[in-house]
């Protein structure tokens, strides 16, 4: 199957989305239990680094997957391959 240009488009739009939300995966992650000491001198309901880890990483992994969900949606629309409605 050849590609045309528009699939290209579609693809590196899907491409630079998966990118951002894994860098903000990543962060949410790695780097705030990288630095959960230094977290844990802020306060925000308790201290912000246990927070994080217990209840605020798990928001943003839902927040990432709502929108990347919703963005997809609509890009596919845009795109003319979004699948039929549900009945």
């Amino acid at each position: 199957m050849q590609l045309t240009e528009r699939h290209k488009q579609y693809w590196n739009i899907n491409l630079r989305i998966t990118g951002i939300l894994l860098a903000i995966w990543f962060v949410a992650t790695f780097v705030m239990g990288w630095y959960a000491r230094e977290l844990n001198e802020i306060t925000f309901l308790g201290p912000l680094g246990f927070y994080m880890s217990a209840q605020g990483s798990l928001i943003i992994y839902v927040l990432i997957i709502w929108y990347y969900a919703r963005y997809m949606n609509n890009l596919d629309k845009e795109y003319g391959v979004h699948e039929g409605e549900l009945e």
